[in-house]
């Protein structure tokens, strides 16, 4: 079960936000109700203790500290200007509008501009929502200070969280996530013909959840790791496990079908199985195939003190032994290919198992395994962190600049909403403009706050009918409504992450409460909500796409290209280290070509929602995006052989290679000149295949003994996927140029 929920929460970051937060509430709550405070002092605490817990991010607890002490005095400052302001219509909205922008501007100077800003826009709300006056300023204040306080108990005294505890979660979960994986892979060989497509597309998704736990655990190494080179270290293991559980779902694909399988099918849902997916033979070879994989599973999950034994020892050395030719079941190619994938994915699990517990008992080691710690720890030796900087891409300025434009659309946005909410109600208003300000946050072009506009509504609508729902069945039991507030606070930040309509369903269910605790409910109120949020909404969207709009194709665009240059640094310097020069930090650049994917996947979102009217558009970026996921996985795979090539014995380098990509990267850079300026005139090079491009009798070398063969084949598919992509995208083709 432990292993579940860390599989299911990566480093158990929401569940630590939800009971993080819910603590430092519950907290508040307690010592105001000893000092026998009113219920809207009361409410008041429970929001700025909620406030003060969500808003602080960084990852140190020195930067947390001093964020919380300097968010203290903004605080109290909020709330006493919203009190003065109040009754003052025309200067309290100006003022409004101030903090708004302010607030969205401060975002440019970090995590500390951005929790600065949030702690003054929330608190300002809150003194709306409490209707402070400047005669209860002084009892808020004192609410406030214990709100804080409370938050700085929770954070750092009852569930503290250190950057290195973080990281130890996150590869808990990256083990459990990969066993899951492996166990995925294990249905696939025995899924029938009904089966088959449920089953891929549950592969799908666990590969997907196994790379988004790596890109977290990439993000959280250098603040979670005291010494550069175990961080390098970390992040190679990582990849090495990533990439060949991949790899092995590709084999156990290629084995159920007639032809080798196209990468292209783990990463787009809905393609079909390979050959309708013909059930494998069921003989000796596949029966040490299932055992194996279940081997393979639970020597992953297995810590590092449960993991001794000679049985585990006979278990781990069977594994590692199919990397040798000679220990090879009998069997088809296809399923010997799926046991050397089992021996690679065994190497990587035993580097990984030595990255993040140490040195482990040799004793019962077999002459392959004994290899296999030798490449390994000859791998460690040579890492190295590099000392070049990187020259900084220049920041836009002025308007350009994205905290400067989303400030000044939500300024718009947030008056167009102060004037619409007051003529709703003259004192609910402030509704629409919190509408306004979190459609904002976290998006960057007028699809995407369409998107989110549009999942607020949504999951507000239903908030309403399960807020009148409790209304009723609450009453005026106070401490019973606050404890269904907390209930829903946690819900609302654990499923913050995962669903945005959700996390706006727990919140007005909870508002639904607080107006029940102040004496505030009825229908007409929660109704009201619904339409301020509705005007909100629109008037964000309406700002996003009138004001300096970033349109979601200028946006989606320049992503595209970003992940295209990516891929063209990858591929160069794999291919250039491949053919014996220097190809740079190969991990850091794989690293920086997945998170460029991360973030055009993310962009695309507004392309591929369910409500998207172009369906044919939303198919498209759905395959784009798809193939890119393809290309993304052999430039890993190309940068993580080139990374073994200083030290593995079994690895020359090949000038060849060198020629062999050229045609791939020029049409990178071609498609990317396209996607940049649709006018220029480019085409994409066409011609015969990658391994044609060598001379004969590369290939006559054992398929997994030496690198060329498996290079080759990376090579081939990067060539063709990106080959594909010149479809979809409007690119025509040529033909090769002399020297290809």
């Amino acid at each position: 079960m432990w292993d579940r929920l860390a599989a299911s929460d990566p480093g158990l970051l929401r569940l630590t936000a939800g009971l993080r937060t819910v603590t430092a509430i519950a907290l508040a709550l307690a010592v105001l109700a000893a000092l026998r405070v009113p219920v809207p002092q009361l409410v008041a605490g429970a929001m700025a203790a909620m406030v003060a817990t969500f808003a602080v991010r960084e990852k140190q607890p020195r930067p947390q500290a001093v964020t919380l002490a300097v968010g203290l005095p903004v605080a109290l400052a909020s709330v006493s200007l919203g009190a003065l302001l109040n009754q003052r219509v025309i200067v309290g909205d100006l003022f409004f509008v101030a903090l708004i922008f302010s607030a969205v501007y401060g975002r440019r100077f970090g995590d500390r501009g951005t929790a600065l800003g949030l702690i003054g826009f929330q608190v300002y709300f809150l003194s709306l929502f409490v209707r402070a006056t400047t005669s209860g300023l002084l009892p808020l204040y004192g609410v406030i200070c214990v709100a804080f306080a409370s938050s700085a108990v929770a954070r750092f005294v009852l569930l503290p969280q250190t950057a290195a505890g973080t990281l130890d979660r996150l590869r808990r979960a990256f083990r459990a996530r990969l066993a899951q994986l492996l166990a995925v892979q294990a249905e696939l060989l025995d899924a029938g013909p009904d089966e088959v497509e449920k089953v891929l597309e549950e592969l799908r998704t666990r590969t997907a959840r196994l790379h988004e736990t790596a890109l977290l655990i990439q993000g959280r190494l250098e603040d979670g790791t005291s010494d550069p080179a175990v961080a390098r270290l970390l992040q190679r293991r990582v990849a090495d496990a990533e990439i060949a559980a991949e790899r092995l779902g590709l084999l156990l694909l290629t084995a159920r079908s007639a032809e080798r399988t196209d990468t292209l099918t783990l990463h787009l849902p809905g393609a079909p199985v390979p050959s309708g997916g013909e059930l494998p033979v069921r003989d000796q070879a596949t029966a040490a195939l299932r055992r194996d994989l279940e081997a393979l599973r639970v020597l992953m999950l297995r810590p590092a003190g449960e993991a001794r034994g000679t049985a585990l020892a006979q278990v781990r050395n069977r594994l590692l032994g199919y990397r040798e030719e000679e220990n090879l079941p009998e069997g088809s190619p296809a399923v010997q290919d799926v046991f050397r994938g089992l021996g690679e994915a065994a190497r990587a699990a035993l580097g990984l198992r030595l990255a993040l517990d140490g040195p482990q008992d040799e004793s019962d080691d077999t002459p392959a395994t004994a290899r296999s710690r030798e490449e390994l720890d000859a791998e460690d030796t040579a890492i190295e962190i590099s000392e070049e900087n990187e020259p900084e891409a220049a920041e836009p300025t002025g308007l350009k600049r994205p905290t400067t434009r989303a400030a000044v659309q939500v300024a718009v946005g947030s008056s167009l909403a102060i004037v619409g909410g007051e003529l709703l109600s003259s004192q609910r208003w402030y509704w629409a403009v919190l509408t306004c300000w979190i459609v904002f946050i976290n998006t960057a072009s007028t699809g995407e706050i369409l998107v989110k506009g549009y999942r607020r509504l949504v999951g507000t609508v239903l908030g309403v009918v399960a807020g009148i729902v409790l209304a009723g069945l609450v009453g005026h039991h106070t401490w019973t409504a606050f404890a269904l507030v907390l209930v829903f606070i946690f819900a609302m930040f654990y499923t913050a992450p995962l669903s945005y309509t959700l996390m706006s369903f727990f919140v007005t269910a909870m508002l639904g409460l607080l107006y029940t605790l102040l004496n505030t409910y009825s229908m007409s109120v929660l109704m009201l909500r619904v339409a301020e949020t509705a005007l909100g909404a629109a008037c964000g969207v309406f700002a996003a796409a009138v004001v300096l709009p970033v349109h979601t194709d200028r946006r989606t665009n320049d992503l595209l290209v970003a992940v295209l240059d990516r891929l063209a640094d990858v591929t160069r310097g794999a291919v250039d280290q491949l053919s014996g020069g220097a190809g740079g930090d190969l991990v850091e650049q794989a690293r920086e070509l997945d998170q460029a994917l991360a973030d055009l996947r993310a962009a695309t979102q507004p392309l591929t929602h369910p409500i998207t009217p172009m369906r044919s558009r939303r198919n498209t970026a759905r395959y784009v995006v798809a193939l890119l996921e393809t290309c993304a996985y052999h430039g890993r795979s190309l940068a993580a052989t080139a990374e073994l090539l200083p030290t593995h014995p079994a690895i020359a380098a090949d000038p060849r290679l060198r020629g062999a990509c050229g045609r791939i990267v020029h049409n990178i850079e071609a498609i990317a000149t396209h996607v940049g300026d649709p006018r220029a005139a480019v085409e994409i090079e066409s011609g015969p295949s990658i391994a044609s491009m060598l001379e004969p009798g590369t290939l006559r070398t054992p398929r997994y003994g030496r690198v060329t063969d498996r290079v080759l084949r990376h090579l081939q598919r990067l060539d063709e996927a990106v080959s594909g992509l010149a479809r979809p995208l409007g690119v025509t083709g040529g033909p090769a140029r002399p020297g290809r």
